[in-house]
């Protein structure tokens, strides 16, 4: 039950809810664009930090992409500074960017259960 609430989560928790609003407010690179941080994984000897983003828009191209993990990455030192000033660690981890496909993953689950649905008999409801 301990391990439910390790150092490493309550940092992983912290970073990604800064980050987050750091991105979205103070970040002015155009190769950004909308982007949410849905995941962070900090390693136990906290020294780099996986940062999971998702794009909100819906045109998610493979270039793309790749522009805005330049720009978040071209961005990782002055997000990394900005984070010490706002959170109390010894060391601020050295962040990695990476594009998070699950949300995408999940909307084309939806469209093949839906598809699935469709093509299904229809019960009428009576015996």
């Amino acid at each position: 039950m301990a391990r439910e609430f390790s150092r490493t989560n309550r940092i992983s928790e912290l970073i990604m809810r800064e980050l987050a609003q750091m991105i979205q407010h103070e970040v002015s690179d155009p190769r950004v664009g909308m982007v949410t941080v849905s995941h962070v994984d900090v390693t136990a000897d906290m020294k780099y930090a996986k940062v999971l983003v998702t794009r909100l828009t819906t045109d998610n191209s493979a270039e793309d992409i790749k522009e805005c993990i330049a720009g978040l990455t071209n961005a990782a030192g002055f997000l990394r500074r900005r984070l010490a000033s706002r959170v109390e660690l010894r060391n601020i981890p050295e962040l990695r960017f990476h594009y998070d496909k699950s949300l995408e993953h999940g909307f084309h689950m939806d469209e093949l259960i839906a598809k699935a649905n469709k093509d299904l008999p229809k019960e009428d409801g009576t015996s």
